[in-house]
């Protein structure tokens, strides 16, 4: 399986999805403990929930487990978010703390380089190259990163995780115009029972923080939703539940239409 696939578009926006994938090589699978080799810590059918809502979107998705190596994180290691829980390059563990790999079959630093160049580094030279293609059409191009987890995860934040986190690291990776479009739009799901903060508890990944340069014309948000917004349950088998999904969907999709019409505004 390539480690990336990409639907070209001709907007403005790109949907990153670095943690969809679910594919993970035999040689890999064979040293994940039975904790590992459940593969809880997907973003679980995302590209199903962002799917035909921005026509024109361009999408990357990596095709890859995060457990093979996280597209999302610092390729030389340094967490993002330093004193806090988390998970790194290649995780030793799940969200629950809990080791995923069988011991003494953990991954040292050449077998870690040897992912980087393998799955890590293919992901974003396809996200960069079509952000430098969408560049030479758009004066404005804007990356936002899909993300969902489980809503409850003591270890990694304490209590229950908002429906909607947006993040643009403090103010750094995208225009404040952009940064209130979606949050309106967030803010009007409280309607139906949808909570949001921005710049919570994730505030964007490598991906955003790394792509997001405001003053260069590309700006990059992410957005990392409970998944209990459109999974029938946060467990296994981590069912897709049409019905919750269609009351969350439309709000994506006006997030996604107003990011959209600002960048266009730009030209």
């Amino acid at each position: 399986m390539t480690p990336v696939g990409v639907i070209r578009g001709d907007g403005p926006v790109i949907l990153g999805q670095p943690h969809g994938g679910t594919f993970v090589p035999n040689d890999i699978a064979a040293a994940l403990n039975a904790t590992g080799r459940a593969l809880a810590d997907t973003d679980w059918h995302i590209d199903r929930l962002y799917d035909g809502l921005l026509p024109g979107a361009t999408v990357v998705h990596a095709n890859f487990h995060r457990y093979v190596i996280d597209a999302n994180r610092d390729p030389s290691g340094r967490s993002l978010y330093p004193g806090q829980n988390t998970t790194g390059l290649v995780p030793e563990t799940d969200f629950d703390g809990r080791p995923i790999w069988k011991p003494g079959q953990a991954p040292d630093a050449a077998e870690v380089e040897r992912r980087r160049l393998a799955f890590h580094a293919p992901y974003h030279a396809a996200l960069a190259a079509e952000v430098e293609r969408l560049r030479t059409i758009h004066p404005m191009v804007v990356l936002y990163d899909c993300h969902s987890i489980r809503s409850d995860i003591p270890f990694l934040f304490e209590g229950r995780l908002p429906v909607f986190n947006i993040g643009n690291n403090a103010g750094a990776t995208c225009s404040d115009e952009i940064l209130t479009a979606v949050a309106e739009v967030a803010k009007a799901a409280g309607r139906d029972g949808f909570d949001h903060v921005v710049n919570g508890r994730f505030k964007g990944g490598w991906t955003t923080r790394h792509y997001g340069r405001p003053e260069t014309g590309v700006h990059a948000i992410q957005m990392e939703l409970g998944q209990r917004a459109y999974l029938s349950a946060e467990a296994a088998p981590w069912s897709f539940d049409p019905a919750v999904a269609g009351q969350l969907r439309p709000y994506l999709r006006d997030m996604l239409q107003a990011i959209e019409a600002i960048a266009r505004r730009a030209a």
